[in-house]
Order: structure tokens, then C-alpha cells, then sequence
């Protein structure tokens, strides 16, 4: 007579015990981490979101569109997220999206740009857009 082909091992209900018990506190650790607030000194926090930014443009340098690429007719649009200092001297620019060469050709511009003074650092989002065809 053949035995059963699933058959019960004692040892392996005594594991799948201790794992339900583990896969419930994992659970509890994860909703508990979510419900913890971030702690006050955090980058995020601490950066102003590009809507609230509305700070005065008061000198803007058009970038140069590299040649090579406006004869290919490459275009798109460069995101680029800036830090504003108090004094209104852009600070910080990270490359949120587009095209490298364009992006570079929009650093060496927005590095330029000279915003109104303020109270405090704010971040702003910038789009520029390299049409080929104007």
C-alpha cells in the first residue's frame, strides 16, 4: 500500500507556526514605521515646493542650443530643479529630466539667472524647451 502523497511532517506545522507568527510582526513593524512622522531636520522638509516658490526672475540667459543637435533636429524639454539662495543667486541645480547635451547647455544658462532677494532658500521646478524648429 502507498502512502498518501501529501503527508503532514510534524516538524513542518511546528515551522509554518512560527513563520505566521514572524510574517505578523513584520506586518506590525511596516504599519508602524508608516505611522512614525519624519524626523524635523529631513531634506525634504526643508525645501520649499515648487508651487509655493514665486520668486521675481530679475536677470534670465536664454541657453544656447548646440548646433549639432539643432541640425538633427533634436529638441525636447530639459527639467531642471534649482535652489534659490536668500541673496536670490541660483545655488543648487539638479537635472530632473531631458536630453544631457541640452541639459548642460541649460545648467551653463540657469547658473546665470539672478532671482529677487527673499527671506529664505526656495526650490524651484524650471522647464526649458529646445524647439528645432522655431
Amino acid at each position: 500500500m502507498r502512502s498518501p502523497p501529501f503527508q503532514r511532517v510534524p516538524i513542518l506545522g511546528s515551522f509554518r507556526r512560527r513563520l505566521k507568527g514572524r510574517r505578523s510582526q513584520l506586518l506590525l513593524a511596516a504599519i508602524a514605521l508608516c505611522l512614525i512622522p519624519s524626523q524635523p531636520g529631513s531634506r525634504a522638509q526643508q525645501l520649499e515646493p515648487a508651487e509655493k516658490a514665486t520668486r521675481k526672475l530679475l536677470v534670465q540667459i536664454q541657453p544656447e542650443y548646440p548646433a549639432d543637435l539643432k541640425r538633427a533636429s533634436i529638441g525636447g524639454v530639459v527639467r531642471l530643479d534649482i535652489v534659490v539662495a536668500a541673496a536670490g543667486r541660483v545655488d543648487n541645480i539638479v537635472v530632473a529630466g531631458g536630453n544631457p547635451i541640452l541639459a548642460e547647455s541649460a545648467v551653463r544658462a540657469v547658473r546665470q539667472w539672478k532671482y529677487a532677494p527673499a527671506s529664505s532658500p526656495s526650490t524651484i521646478r524650471v522647464n526649458l524647451r529646445f524647439n528645432p524648429h522655431p
